[in-house]
This record gives C-alpha cells, structure tokens and sequence, in this order.
C-alpha cells in the first residue's frame, strides 16, 4: 500500500446511513468528480449536513486522500442509480470522489499525484472487498442521464493496465479506420449497451446521452452523437 493510502487523513461527513453493513455488500466502486470551482468548496459540501451528499474517499489535487465515510456505512454519492439488475447502488458500492472542476467550469486533466493515488487506493479496494473489474464504474456509467463525471478524461485505460477496471483490446489502429462510420442498424447497439449494464430507455435523446457517456470511458477521443462501428466493435468486444 502506497504512502497516500497509508497516511489518509479524516473528515468525516454525517452524511450516511446509520445502519451498517457487511464487507460481503461491497459490490461496486464507483468514480466521481467533484464538479465545483474550489476543492475546499467540494470538501465542505461533501462535510455539510445541509448538502445531504458525501462519498467515502475524496482525493485532492495533490494526491492526498481524504477519508469521508468509513466503508461498512453507506455513503449518499450515487443517487438515483442503476446497473444491470442492480438498482440504487448506494447500498452496495464505495463512493470516490476525485477534485476535479468538471465539465461545467472548465474540466480539467486529474494530475499525475491524483491519477498514483487512484490506482493505489482501488487496488487496495478492490482486493479488500473482492470487487469484479466489471463492477468499478463511473457516476455516467450508472446515472447517465444526468451525469458526465468522471468524464474523458479520466484514465480508464491506464486503470485496466494496472488489472483494476474493464478496457476492450482492440487494437487502436483498426479502431480508428472506422471512426465516423455511420452504423446502418443502430437497434443492434443499444440492445448490446442495455446488455452490457447501462439503464433501459426507448426514448432517442436519452439513447443518445447514454450512448455518449459509453464514449467518454471508452472512446474519449471522439464525443459524438453519430452511432459509428469503431463505438459498436469497442462494445461488441466487451459484451
């Protein structure tokens, strides 16, 4: 265990659910970012009573962790969530929040210090409570119709090299030759993207956010609503 993990500090929020529970409900780790100007406004929101939200890590700008929620008690980061069968992940995930603007004030790279401490502290997670790589997720993986975070940016990637969450192998050479290519039949994709895990909808502009959240983790390098077959092969790889 790296020295950031070791040397955690604590804040603790009220914010949580008074019942505890056991180490075997741990399914889920789930990635946020803080979306607000300041860290210091992100830490007191995540602290305040008023706020009614909190999470159980934040990790700051400089790679130091902060210690929110203990992990037996349930955490108020996810909200109204889902994922595959699973339906208000609050009850069975850890909540970590990375200091980070957001798309709405200028979204910014995580620094090097932050993207050591990510990787230090879910390895660390994921083998304490035996977390499936398919199960460590972003907030827009399970709430994609009202969230971004943790956005393009955020090094998933990076992540599956070091065997903590889900990337696909393709080769990004091959990827690329069919970015931008229009997919003919894209019934096809979405009822391999509900399979893969993401929330059931008919609706087309809901279709669609899902379906750009599905890029930013998996092709960050081209946002796009166009249904192309470099999208459907990175999903058909995974499923």
């Amino acid at each position: 265990m790296r020295k950031n993990v070791e040397k955690m500090s604590i804040n603790y929020s009220p914010n949580f659910d008074l019942k505890k529970r056991t180490s075997s409900k741990v399914k889920y780790l789930i990635f946020h970012y803080t979306g607000m100007r300041s860290e210091n406004a992100a830490i007191k929101r995540l602290t305040s009573k008023s706020s009614k939200v909190s999470c159980h890590y934040l990790i700051k700008k400089n790679g130091a962790i902060i210690k929110i929620v203990p992990d037996l008690y349930i955490a108020w980061h996810a909200g109204i969530s889902s994922w595959k069968k699973d339906k208000s992940l609050n009850s069975n995930s850890i909540g970590i929040e990375i200091s980070n603007p957001g798309h709405d004030y200028k979204y910014k790279n995580f620094s090097q210090k932050q993207i050591t401490s990510i990787i230090d502290l879910s390895k660390n997670l994921k083998k304490k409570y035996k977390i499936k790589k398919e199960n460590i997720l972003g907030h827009s993986d399970i709430a994609p119709l009202r969230k971004k975070d943790p956005g393009e940016k955020f090094p998933w990637k990076l992540l599956n090299k070091k065997k903590i969450c889900l990337w696909h192998n393709l080769s990004e050479k091959n990827c690329k030759k069919l970015r931008g290519i229009k997919l003919k039949n894209s019934d096809n994709f979405f009822k391999l993207l509900f399979k893969f895990g993401y929330k059931f909808t008919n609706d087309k502009n809901e279709k669609i956010k899902i379906y750009k959240n599905f890029q930013r983790r998996f092709r960050p390098q081209l946002i796009s609503s166009i249904v192309d077959q470099e999208t459907y092969i990175i999903l058909k790889s995974l499923v």
